[in-house]
């Protein structure tokens, strides 16, 4: 009988973690650009994350909880001082998954998404 009841705790103590878990998407952003870019920016719907460099060949990783639905957008300020922008996938709240970014020479970003669920 014992083994029951610890099975079904088991059990219940899973099915309510799982959840609680709220969905996130993992975000990647790598830059080939071939140089250090500056006052790099992702917009998301309702949110944003950046950093103030990103050096060349690097990767940044950032976490985010989507409450609302829109574009991913990407800025950034190249070594000329232009500042490209691109504009990715539409994403919703609910989804998760990840999002790789990747900055490219020329100001060219490509968006590389595998997100699942969402409304």
């Amino acid at each position: 009988m014992s083994r029951k009841i610890l099975a079904l705790s088991v059990l219940v103590l899973l099915c309510l973690a799982a959840a609680c878990r709220s969905p996130h998407v993992q975000v990647s952003v790598e830059n080939r650009t071939g140089a250090e870019v500056r006052l790099l920016e992702v917009d998301y719907p309702s949110a944003s994350f950046g950093a103030d460099s990103l050096a060349a060949g690097a990767t940044m990783h950032y976490l985010v909880q989507l409450q609302d639905k829109g574009p991913v957008k990407v800025q950034y300020t190249a070594p000329d001082h232009k500042q490209p922008q691109a504009t990715g996938p539409v994403v919703e709240e609910g989804q998760h998954g990840t999002l790789d970014i990747i900055l490219l020479p020329g100001g060219k970003a490509e968006f590389h998404p595998d997100l699942r669920g969402g409304k």
